[in-house]
């Protein structure tokens, strides 16, 4: 459960964070980090393509391994670390006899001590990888391949998991978080279990400042705007927004509109997912 803290003022009252008691080290590895530049949601040409960014505590990026490509022998868990560039924990892992040292998403219930895999393997453990070949109907996997060797692109936020839900010819059938059923190769890999930090979506904010900290810019809402500035703006006093379904600034509609025009890889869904009422 998210930690609640003491009510010293109006601000804090119903604010939590999250909890952290899995993690165990504070300071990240110093040769897997460099620094992240900020652009405040600026392009290339120096104008916003972003809205609402800026500002923010300044932070390192982790460099995780989202490939983990098989090796031989075993990797040990030393790490629980906090990443602040992402919403799940991360493990720092030293691979084989030379210990190198990684970092890879963190699955729901991994230790330090324990020992993950990469490749074929008689019984794997949770954080372990392999080939969705290699894995049983019925398995729960994160950190999934769309294309071998890309490195996991899917099902990789604070909590999400996704379900091998059967195989046929080369292609493995994938029922996505969201519902979504999909095809994905069957050489592609997946990281077993869920993603760590499940209760991060029951995180309250509570105030702006937090909200800054994090490099988020305050927004407006569209009806507190002129008519010229915004679809919903203009009226008399606390105005409806004026229409019949909400709308971007740019005038595109803001709710339930399907925005998916990947044609080359429609082929690939099977169902789409259901819309949650």
């Amino acid at each position: 459960m998210p930690r609640a803290i003491k009510p010293t003022s109006p601000a804090i009252r119903h604010m939590s964070y999250g909890d952290f008691s899995t993690l165990t080290k504070k300071r990240p590895e110093k040769s897997l980090t460099f620094r992240l530049k900020k652009h405040g949601g600026r392009d290339n040409k120096g104008t916003i393509s972003v809205r609402h960014q800026g500002g923010g505590s300044k932070k390192l990026y982790r460099a995780v391994d989202f490939k983990f490509l098989p090796f031989e022998g075993k990797a040990v868990v030393t790490a629980i670390e906090y990443d602040p560039n992402r919403s799940a924990f991360i493990a720092l892992i030293e691979v084989g006899e030379a210990k190198t040292k990684n970092y890879i998403i963190a699955a729901e219930g991994l230790k330090v001590g324990d020992t993950v895999t990469s490749g074929p393997a008689k019984k794997f453990t949770v954080g372990s990888r392999m080939k969705l070949a290699d894995l049983p109907v019925g398995t729960v996997i994160h950190n999934i391949e769309l294309n071998p060797g890309q490195g996991g692109k899917i099902v990789r936020s604070a909590g999400s998991s996704s379900v091998l839900a059967a195989k046929e010819g080369k292609f493995a059938y994938i029922k996505m978080p969201s519902s979504e059923m999909r095809k994905v190769l069957l050489e592609c890999m997946a990281s077993v279990g869920a993603v760590s930090n499940p209760t991060h979506n029951r995180v309250r904010i509570a105030k702006a400042g937090r909200m800054r900290h994090m490099g988020v810019r305050p927004s407006v809402r569209g009806k507190a705007m002129s008519p010229n500035s915004h679809p919903h703006g203009g009226g008399e006093g606390l105005s409806p927004i004026g229409m019949k379904h909400p709308k971007t600034p740019w005038g595109k509609p803001a709710l339930g509109y399907r925005t998916r025009r990947n044609k080359r890889t429609q082929k690939f869904i099977i169902s789409r997912r259901k819309a949650k009422r």
